[in-house]
This record gives structure tokens, C-alpha cells and sequence, in this order.
């Protein structure tokens, strides 16, 4: 009687092939769902248009048209609007019991964050370049050169990677995918109490101080200096990003860890 090959059991995946699996397949997961993405552009596109053509001709920013102000500031801001698509993504995988799989997977805990973050970097990229194509449609032109283009385009690319793991704790965090899509909400007020829209000077003394010393005006100011050729204000952005990914990194490999 022939004797049967019992196979060698195979090993506990690495870090790094966890992490690409994970990423794989939340982004089939993303690109399999028309709604997720076709919304995430007519979000964009709405946000932009109405800010442009329906407060743009009320809004004083200086000398040039206003699409120059509004435009860099709305795609470096772009995924505190999308994000919460990330948030609701992390909480509905607990709530449809994926997380506790994974938990139950002999892989290293943070290969289920990188794996998230790349995928969900992966998708704020394209809102990115999208809502770029959006804003040059709506009439913005470029001031610089094309490596200051590269060089603005580039810190946005980075905010999409600093705000995947802040929207990742949310969604970890949040008791149930309604409670995510509420918390997410939070963003928008960093969004609007800031220089993007309108110039910090603008607002009531009370408020200015919040606005200008909150992450998200650095980073926007970073991006309109980066478009001229400048460095202003890039070295406090990159900071905050570093800070942000330094806070919500470490809890979001704690909250899988103890979910």
C-alpha cells in the first residue's frame, strides 16, 4: 500500500505578504462597489463647484481670483471629506466580524493596519488626483513651475497617508459603522475653522487662534507655498504629520490588538 504525502503545513505569513493581502483586498473591496468611488467624485466635484461658483464671488482673498486660494486649499483638505468612507470601512469589517478573522490569524497585528493604510492611502490618492482635474476644469491655472506642482501635489499625498490612520482609530473606535460615519463628521469642523476657505485674519479674534495653531492650516498654507516655489510653512506641516502618524499609528496597532 502506497504510503500518502501528508503536505508540511505551512508557515505564519510574514508582515509584509499579510499587509499586501489586506490591502488587496479592501481595495477590490472598494474598486467592486461603484457607489464607494463614484460618490467619492461627485462629493468632489459638488463640494468644489458650489464653493466656487456659489460663495467664490462673495469671498475677498486679495488681488487674484479666489479660485487660486480655494483650489489648494480644498484638495489638501480633500480627504477630511472622503475620509469618513475609511472610518465607516474600518467599523463595518468589525460589524460583519472580518476584523475578529483576521484577530484569530496567526499574522503580525500591524500588518492589518499597514495593510489598511495602503489600501486606504491608496484610494485618497485618486480622490486626490481627481479633485486636481476638478479644480482645473473649475478654472484654476498654475502659477509655478511644474516641480512646484510636484512638490504641492506631493505634501497632499502625505496628508492622505496621515489621515488614513486618524480615520482608522475612528472606525476602530466607534461602537457601530453609524457611530463612525458621526465621528467623522469632526473633520469637517477642522476643514472649515481653518485657512482654507478664507484667510484666518478673517475671523473673530476668539476664533483665530484655534484656527491658525490647528493642524490643518499649516498643512494647507505648506501646499499654496509649495505651488510658488516657496518652503514656507512645509517644515510645521511635515511635523504635524509626523506628530499625527506618531499618535494614531501606535493606538490603531493597539486597538486591533485588544479588539
Amino acid at each position: 500500500m502506497t504510503a500518502q504525502m501528508i503536505a508540511r503545513p505551512v508557515g505564519a505569513p510574514g508582515a509584509t505578504r499579510a499587509s499586501a493581502e489586506i490591502a488587496r483586498r479592501a481595495l477590490r473591496k472598494y474598486f467592486r462597489t461603484p457607489g464607494l468611488f463614484a460618490m467619492g467624485l461627485v462629493q468632489a466635484s459638488l463640494f468644489l463647484f458650489c464653493s466656487r461658483f456659489v460663495f467664490g464671488g462673495a469671498v475677498t482673498t486679495g488681488a487674484r481670483s479666489y479660485v487660486y486660494y480655494l483650489v489648494p486649499g480644498y484638495v489638501a483638505t480633500i480627504v477630511l471629506f472622503t475620509g469618513g468612507g475609511i472610518a465607516v470601512a474600518v467599523a463595518d469589517d468589525r460589524a460583519q466580524g472580518f476584523t475578529d478573522r483576521l484577530l484569530s490569524l496567526p499574522v503580525p497585528r500591524r500588518a492589518l493596519v499597514i495593510g489598511r493604510a495602503i489600501a486606504d492611502a491608496s484610494t485618497n490618492a485618486w480622490s486626490i488626483c481627481a479633485t486636481v482635474a476638478f479644480g482645473f476644469l473649475f478654472g484654476f491655472r498654475l502659477q509655478g513651475g511644474v516641480e512646484a506642482a510636484l512638490a504641492a501635489l506631493g505634501l497632499c499625498l502625505v496628508y492622505g497617508v496621515v489621515f488614513t490612520f486618524v480615520f482608522m482609530v475612528m472606525g476602530l473606535m466607534a461602537p457601530n459603522v453609524q457611530a463612525a460615519q458621526g465621528m467623522s463628521m469632526i473633520a469637517f469642523v477642522f476643514a472649515f475653522i481653518s485657512s482654507t476657505y478664507v484667510p484666518v485674519d478673517s475671523m473673530p479674534g476668539w476664533l483665530q487662534a484655534f484656527a491658525r495653531y490647528q493642524p490643518v492650516t499649516p498643512m494647507v498654507d505648506a501646499v499654496r507655498s509649495a505651488l510658488i516655489g516657496s518652503s514656507a510653512d512645509v517644515g510645521l506641516a511635515l511635523v504635524w504629520s509626523a506628530l499625527l502618524i506618531g499618535i494614531f499609528g501606535p493606538i490603531a496597532v493597539l486597538r486591533y490588538r485588544y479588539a
